[in-house]
């Protein structure tokens, strides 16, 4: 109980909003639940499951029919629900849909769940809390809020586009769902990640041809390594990665070869310094001949697409697999945005100055998500039980800034690496920072929680001491 003048007040935990029920918001609500935090999670969609929830209706989701995942089964599952064992190493994305659902059966996350309902705007009022608008129209106000929105949603096309017209179909990836819309056809694929691979070998299959251009090369890596799943290679997060990386190297030029091998561009970057492609299929599909490598987009003419090698193509459809734009359009793009994709945060998850704002997923590690995912709820889970205290605003503006240039320094100038990170050395790190903060915590005796404001009516008492 808390004695405040003579008046006895209960102190009731924080209540949040969490954006999103994709795999990061249900790690979230997760969290959240089994720490007895109360909230509220709104979905815009009719279903839960984020891009893992493939819909008849393209652009809905960014999974196509034939998608699984790209990084393995147990490097990919919540480590508090295990995937099903008789799942292969890289489940369809039907397999990981019923996984997210049946994440969210057994931990009974569905009745804290509005399907259905979009946030139209979220706002931080003057006394800290926020107000959320919901697309209907219903306003309501939390203590905090949870933003795990994803960034695979806001297709990105190339910026500045490219000269000249095109008179054929244009598409992006996001509502790619399968190839035979390509039978037939002169099919152009823009990109060299993950998207581009796997559509330009579908292509490859039914198309007239199938053409791939690029900007630059890529490392493109079977999902076996060895017999087992490539990031199942052990990969200690404690080793700083300048040591790692030849040992990587050396087994990818073992076990893959050189790129220039298969008929692709030489890669200008070493392995780890971009973001890696991940494909069974591409490297025997140019090899052979199916698929033609051309370098970046000179000019569109029509009909046809002139190259920067200065060679011209008849092309019917262009597929740019360019990525995605991170954005929050419940935010006033003033207030907060993520300009060329970059939004800077403590960890990925705090923002200086608006410690009631959390961050959910806003990463792209070299491997899966997921438990990055989780490991970040649980940490906001610490941080507003009072289990957890940050370090101050300077401290955490200097951690940024330290993070932005190691990044810099390490990968090559892209839109797409402007939230990487590695995933042991993140969980590694991330782990040290939650036991400071702890140490932090109980020197202060921070033991309230966070954000915990005084009502009359029933909740959790805490202690005053």
């Amino acid at each position: 109980m808390l004695h405040v003048r003579g008046v006895v007040w209960v102190e009731r935990l924080p209540r949040l909003c969490v954006i999103g029920a994709g795999s990061s918001g249900l790690a979230a609500a997760h969290a959240l639940k089994v720490n007895g935090i109360p909230f509220d999670c709104f979905e815009k969609r009719d279903r839960i499951g984020g891009i893992w929830a493939f819909s008849e209706t393209p652009g809905e989701s960014a999974a196509y029919r034939s998608l699984s995942i790209n990084t393995s089964r147990v490097r990919t599952q919540f480590a508090s629900f295990p995937m099903p064992e008789e799942y292969p190493d890289y489940p369809h994305h039907s397999q990981m849909n019923a996984y997210f659902n049946a994440f969210a059966d057994h931990f009974g996350l569905r009745e804290h769940i509005r399907l259905n309902t979009g946030v139209a705007r979220a706002e931080r009022r003057p006394d800290t809390t926020w107000q959320v608008t919901l697309e209907s129209g219903e306003v309501r106000h939390y203590d905090a809020l949870v933003v795990a929105n994803g960034h695979h949603w806001d297709p990105r096309f190339p910026e500045p586009p490219f000269p000249g017209e095109f008179h054929g179909t244009v598409m992006h990836s996001h509502t790619y769902q399968d190839n035979r819309i390509l039978a037939g056809k002169r099919v152009l694929v823009v990109g060299i990640g993950n998207s581009a691979s796997d559509i330009a070998s579908e292509s490859s299959f039914v198309a007239e041809r199938t053409y791939l251009s690029m900007r630059r090369g890529a490392i493109v890596l079977p999902r076996y390594v060895f017999g087992m799943p490539y990031d199942q290679i052990k990969n200690p997060g404690w080793l700083p990665w300048n040591l790692r990386q030849p040992f990587l190297e050396l087994a990818i030029r073992l076990f893959v070869g050189k790129m220039e091998q298969y008929g692709l561009p030489r890669p200008d970057h070493r392995f780890g310094e971009a973001h890696p492609t991940v494909s069974d299929y591409l490297l025997a599909r140019v090899r052979a001949g199916y698929v033609t490598v051309k370098p970046t987009i000179a000019e569109l003419l029509g009909d046809r697409v002139r190259f920067a090698d200065g060679s011209v193509e008849p092309v019917d459809l262009i597929i740019y697999c360019t990525g995605y734009k991170v954005s929050f359009p419940f935010f006033d793009p003033g207030y907060l945005s993520a300009p060329k994709n970059e939004l800077p945060l403590f960890r990925r998850v705090f923002k200086p100055g608006l410690e009631n704002l959390f961050f959910v997923g806003l990463l792209q590690p070299l491997g899966s998500i997921m438990p990055l995912a989780e490991a970040q709820s649980q940490w906001i889970a610490d941080y507003l039980l009072g289990r957890y205290a940050l370090p101050s605003p300077r401290e955490m503006e200097a951690d940024i800034h330290r993070e932005e240039l190691a990044l810099h320094s390490r990968y090559v100038p892209s839109l797409r690496h402007t939230m990487q990170v590695d995933f042991d050395t993140y969980l590694y790190n991330l782990s040290k920072e939650r036991k400071a903060g702890a140490r932090r915590a109980a020197a202060a005796g921070n033991q309230r929680p966070v954000g915990a404001r005084a009502a009359q009516d029933p909740g959790r008492q805490v202690s005053a001491g």
